[in-house]
């Protein structure tokens, strides 16, 4: 694909810097600062997920210039909006002249950025969004695979929902109850990927016993969930599942309280992963379940620091008062990626050579290895797609009022260690 940017190359004298660890950065126009681009919701109702944002920021300004980096990081906020996301993209392209895009949060940032990345070639790195919704979300037509194309400039790393329905189906196989599975799935990328009847979770959760009871999508940021209560009764519903935004989250387990629907597990994606969002909800927060995609306990290093998971975690907590959160670690292995690229892309201002660069990436990271080299990934999106290790945890309140999440299933990931088992919620 022939872009109107695509033959832009650097002009004038080169010179080779070197960092503190001896490795070469990349080639540039004398003078030349690297610009990293960055996109996530740092407001609105997906504002969780952007809360160590500026703390590895940070963290990443003073490595990189430790290391003799001259880096720029222009940071954008989507405002929780997928239209914004793609207008930012455009102005970190066209006006900011970035060398690289990173963007993280949910397929409503990540999609839009790495659709105006593709059409402006550009090479971006994304993460933060099951790889269906990212992948097939973006084709031309995603109910025809026989269509689907490989992206040149778009990569992206996390886990899919093979890995979910893998990891919830194994935390219920703890507990009693009938394999009634009601499914909260919104009308939005995510929602749309995991309800759909074929290639959704309902088919997973169909061959390891259970069975899904869907209500229909219903609108982000509704008020009223009476009619996915009173389906989810009629259908003796013992389980709650599905991918929903934090606000909705809250609004949901309190209308169900409130109508006398209690089930045994409610396992949600994306709402409940923050503690702030988990706070909110008081006791009727305790043993809420959810996937778990990164923990101090995590037996990975940062190759940008030599930190551990449990150093990050302190790191992050000392400099925020705040308790880790997941996100910490994928939005520091964003940047550990950043650096890896720098320092082996022959000439950052050379598209086609960054996006090479990324593709042959093989990287250990505080997340675990990425490289985009095909490993558990369907063909048609080995090129794109790395996946990475999941696990499943519930949240535990404390005399205090907080929470600790609790590792209670490793089964897809053995290095990942437990601390507790399932519990049902009543």
């Amino acid at each position: 694909m022939l872009t109107r940017r695509k033959l832009l190359k650097s002009a004038g004298s080169t010179g080779l810097l070197l960092g503190a660890t001896g490795l070469a950065t990349p080639l540039l126009a004398q003078g030349t600062t690297i610009k990293i681009g960055y996109v996530s919701p740092q407001t609105g109702p997906l504002a969780g997920f952007a809360e160590a944002d500026a703390f590895t920021i940070e963290t990443f300004a003073r490595v990189a210039a430790e290391q003799g980096l001259d880096v720029q990081v222009i940071v954008k906020d989507s405002q929780s909006n997928p239209n914004r996301a793609a207008e930012v993209a455009q102005e970190l392209i066209i006006d900011d002249e970035i060398h690289l895009m990173l963007v993280a949060s949910t397929p409503e940032t990540t999609n839009p950025v790495t659709t105006v990345c593709e059409g402006e070639g550009m090479p971006v790195i994304s993460t933060m969004a099951p790889w269906q919704p990212w992948f097939i979300g973006q084709q031309g037509n995603p109910g025809d695979p026989a269509s689907w194309q490989p992206f040149r400039y778009g990569y992206h790393y996390f886990w899919g929902l093979e890995d979910v329905i893998a990891v919830f189906t194994n935390m219920w196989g703890q507990l009693d109850t009938n394999k009634q599975v009601g499914g909260l799935f919104p009308n939005d990328a995510d929602g749309n990927a995991w309800g759909d009847p074929n290639v959704g979770v309902a088919p997973g959760f169909a061959a390891a016993g259970f069975t899904t009871v869907d209500p229909g999508r219903y609108q982000n940021l509704t008020d009223d969930f009476s009619a996915q209560i009173n389906a989810f009764k009629a259908a003796n519903v013992e389980i709650v599942t599905g991918v929903v935004i934090p606000p909705d989250f809250t609004t949901f387990r309190n209308q169900a309280i409130q109508q006398g629907f209690s089930p045994k597990a409610i396992t949600v994606a994306k709402a409940i992963l923050f503690p702030q969002s988990v706070e909110t909800l008081g006791e009727a927060g305790h043993n809420l379940s959810s996937e778990v995609w990164w923990t101090p306990s995590h037996p990975f290093k940062s190759s940008l620091t030599g930190e551990s998971g449990a150093d990050l975690a302190a790191a992050f907590t000392t400099a925020t008062s705040r308790p880790w959160t997941q996100p910490i670690g994928f939005i520091h292995s964003l940047f550990e990626m950043a650096t890896d690229v720098i320092k082996r892309a022959p000439d950052m201002t050379d598209r086609e050579g960054v996006a090479d660069t990324i593709a042959a990436t093989s990287l250990e990271t505080i997340v675990g290895k990425i490289a985009w080299d095909g490993a558990d990934v369907p063909p048609f999106a080995a090129a794109n797609v790395c996946k990475t290790p999941l696990v499943g945890g519930q949240w535990r309140r404390k005399d205090d009022g907080t929470f600790d999440l609790v590792v209670v299933d490793n089964t897809t990931a053995p290095a990942i260690p437990t601390g507790g088992t399932m519990e049902p919620l009543a």
